[in-house]
Order: structure tokens, then sequence, then C-alpha cells
């Protein structure tokens, strides 16, 4: 929404805004002239449309108004995609990645000098100025970039300017969205308190690749990368009008991905042509598909691929995603390495968690892999309950606070809770509590961590908060490193 703001603003709208809660983001929006209060007070008396979340419901008060006084309201997906009109809209759908892809490809593309306009659902200090471009220390991070009206090079010089976004599926809010090129990414069981079914899922990102344009001759219309595995590509391409290629480690996929998690090599292959490589800062060879996909999409957008590769080289990661927070020396020696992450289905647990396992190897230095999750949303903690309970077999201690309760209802609440999950984990033979607060699992991990362990803190909810504070609890006496470290993920 601070993006959708920014975008706003620059064209020239006047912009202000309402949140329930006030905070660095919002008050950035202030210093740049967006007047935003608490949502308390009434709407503007000049205002003639009204852009919500998907947080906010249609009995709020300033959208009753809004109603009341036949002011138009949109959803931030309608708006994004009128946004859309007159731009070359790239949109990057899928169950997981989006984000990540998104900032990688947003950044690359701004090394490669065609200077797309981006809006990313997670913080990434490189964006403005790109990987390749000024030092941490001048960049501001944000999950925002205002780029030119028309690309300034490669192929497409001369046409719309770039707007990158992530085309979410919830509520099937992407199929508001215009975009000309489009990513799908691997499709899952989600949002079934929406859906009620894979299958429903899986249409839903059918009507959306039908979105795009044909395809025309020399490759300028309408061009869908999917994944060769994973992503049902061939429910989710029956019939569409545009160019569809696909991307996986599958040798047979037009966009081959070779990955070595040794030395986090990739290597990407166009019908058995390395266009391709470099060395990842992010481990997993999820992040590598991720980092794979923004290299192919930037080369459908006629960027230069070997300046592509050495952006997603130097690209160290988003605020949130696989995220390193720094190391917490501890009283007696040693130290905890401490990683936050905003994974929060089943899949992005089990790949973050294989990725830490893989790159931290913890039991090399006697330690163990602990993990505090919070659930979000008790619908989908219901729903996937099972394939939650099997996505943390390579941690060693999960610690689960109450379930983020957020857009569902008060029946769906009482529904399922914590204790649900940790009794499922404790079936499965893995050491789990369920713990409240976030202060109380801080000082739990006083107790629990000990030197070579690596803590993890995942979830799309507020429970980064436990990172941070696990983290500040050593300060005053000095023993926390936040150093930066070449190889890993991340602002250390």
């Amino acid at each position: 929404m601070s993006g959708l703001a920014r975008m706003l603003a620059a064209a020239g709208a006047r912009v202000a805004g309402a949140d329930s809660t006030l905070t660095a983001v919002t008050t950035a929006l202030v210093i740049e002239g967006i007047d935003v209060h608490d949502d308390a007070g009434p709407l503007p008396e000049a205002c003639d449309v009204v852009v919500a979340s998907a947080a906010i419901k249609p009995d709020h008060p300033q959208m009753i108004e809004a109603q009341r006084r036949g002011i138009e309201t949109l959803s931030y997906a309608e708006a994004l995609g009128r946004c859309m009109a007159g731009r070359t809209g790239v949109a990057l759908a899928g169950t997981h990645g989006k984000s990540t892809t998104t900032a990688m490809l947003g950044t690359a593309l701004v090394d490669a000098g065609l200077d797309p306009s981006v809006i990313v659902g997670a913080r990434c200090a490189q964006l403005a100025g790109g990987a390749l471009g000024e030092p941490e220390a001048n960049r501001s991070a944000t999950g925002f970039r205002l780029g030119s009206a028309e690309i300034p090079a490669g192929q497409l010089a001369g046409e719309p300017g770039l707007l990158l976004c992530e085309a979410c599926e919830y509520n099937r809010s992407f199929h508001n969205l215009r975009p000309r090129i489009a990513s799908i990414s691997a499709v899952e069981a989600d949002h079934l308190d929406i859906y009620g079914s894979l299958d429903a899922v899986v249409e839903a990102f059918h009507e959306f690749a039908q979105l795009l344009p044909d395809a025309e001759v020399g490759g300028a219309g309408g061009r869908l990368l999917i994944a060769h595995e994973g992503g049902h590509r061939r429910e989710v391409a029956a019939g569409v009008r545009c160019a569809v290629e696909t991307i996986g480690f599958s040798p047979g996929a037009d966009f081959s991905v070779i990955y070595d998690p040794g030395d986090r090599r990739v290597t990407l292959m166009h019908e058995r042509r390395t266009v391709a490589q470099w060395t990842m800062r992010m481990p997993g060879d999820h992040n590598a598909m991720n980092a794979a996909t923004a290299c192919a999409l930037a080369i459908m957008l006629g960027a230069d691929p070997d300046i592509i590769a050495q952006s997603l080289g130097a690209f160290e990661g988003v605020e949130r995603r696989t995220e390193f927070l720094g190391e917490r020396v501890l009283a007696g020696g040693g130290v905890v390495r401490v990683w936050d992450d905003y994974g929060h289905h089943p899949t992005e647990i089990d790949k973050t968690l294989r990725a830490l396992r893989e790159f931290e190897n913890p039991e090399r230095h006697h330690g163990r892999l602990i993990c505090v999750f919070q659930p979000h949303q008790h619908s989908r903690t219901r729903f996937l309950l099972d394939e939650f309970a099997s996505s943390f077999e390579h941690a060693d201690i999960v610690i689960v606070p109450h379930i983020y309760f957020v857009r569902d209802s008060q029946a769906e609440k009482h529904k399922v809770s914590s204790s649900d999950l940790v009794d499922r984990l404790r079936t499965r033979g893995v050491r789990a509590m369920h713990l409240y607060p976030f202060d109380a699992i801080v000082e739990q991990l006083e107790n629990v961590c000990r030197a070579g362990d690596v803590l993890v803190v995942m979830g799309a909810g507020p429970v980064w908060e436990v990172a941070h504070k696990y983290m500040a609890g050593g300060m005053d006496a000095g023993s926390v490193r936040t150093r930066e470290v070449s190889h890993v993920a991340g602002r250390v």
C-alpha cells in the first residue's frame, strides 16, 4: 500500500492514508508529503477514490462513510491493475517466492539500465540503487522504486516503462492485474478458506494466465514463464494465447536450472545453451530457482544476461526472507546464529529449514537448529495441519506461540490452536512446545540456546519481534555481532 501511495503521488494525485498503527513506514510517507493518520478519523473532505487493502473489511467506518458519500472504492489489486494501464506490466505469481523474485528482478533490471518501477511486499535495501550500485549505507530500505515512463535501454527501448509487482492469489486479487509478461512458480493448496480445494486454486491461476495478451511474431506480445515442476503447467496454461515457456531443474524445461549447493553456483540454460552463471549469496535451492526465474524474465525483457548474472550474484536478500540478523555471543562463550524468515506455508518452512541445515550445518559445531514458528491464520493451520506437522523434520526444537489471528472469523478461531500443531509434532518425535507471550519465548530461548545453535524465527505475523528481542538481550554486554559476512543472506 505504501508503494502504491508513492506511485500515485508521483503521478500527480493528492494522496492521504490511514492505518491502525503508525510505524516507521507511515512516518516515511509523512516525510515525503503523504498525510497518514490513524484510522479512527473520518475520510478527508476532498476525496475521489478510496483504496483499501485486503485487511480492511467492508464494515470499516471509513468504508461505510465512502459508501454513504458515493465515493468510489477499490481494492489494492484493482488500483494496481489500473496503474498497469499504459505500462509494460510484469506480474510474478505463485504460492511461494513472489517477494524475493520480484526484488531480485527489479534490482537486476536497475543494474541493466532498464529503470523499472517496482512494488514488492518486503523491504529491500538494494532495490533503490541496484545490487551493483551505491554502497548499502546510501540506500534506503523500501519495497518501492519509481522508474522511467519509457524503457530506456535494451530490446524494448522506447516502449512503455516497466512496472513489476507481485501477483497475489488471495481472494483472486491477481485477476485485477493486466500484465504483458508473467511468471508462475509453484502452485499449491493455500488460502483454502477462499478456494476450498487445490483444483479451485489451479483454476484461479489458469484464469490469471488467460489475462496475458496474445503472442506476437518476434516475441513482442504476451509471455508466460511457468514452473516445469509443481506449477500444474498443463492445466494452468491450457488454451492460453500468450507464448509459454517453462523453467525448472529438469533438463526438459525450456529454461533449465543447474544448482550446486556446495558452492551455491547457479547455471541457467535456455534450449540446452548456457545463458548465465552466478554464485548465490542466499542459501537454498528455492532461492536459486527464484534467482533463475528473475534472470529468465530479465532476458525476456531484453536485458544483458551478463549484467543480470553479475547483479544476482551480488544480491544480498530481502527483509525477513531468510535474513541473517547476526550472532548472539553467549555469556559462557560461543555464539548463536540468528535468522529471520517470513515462511508461513508448509513448503516454505521445509525448504527454509532444509536450506539452513545444509548451509549452517549446526552439527559441525555441536549445535542444534531451533525454530520459533508462529502459524498465520487459523484456517490455514486447520486445513494444512498434517502438512505443517511434517515440515519441521529438519528442526531439533520447535517453539510455537499463539496462531496469528487475521481475517478469519471468531468461529474459525475456535476450531484449531497452536497446541494441536505441537501435539502433531510430538507424535512425530519433534521436541516441541507451545509458549506465549513473546517475552516468555525470549526467556525460554535464553535458557535453551547454547553455543553452536542456529535459531530461526519464522512466520508472517509479528513473530519477528522474538528474534530482535533475543538479539537485543545481549546488547548491554556488547555481545551481539552484526558484522557483514560475504557469504550469508540479508543485511547483517
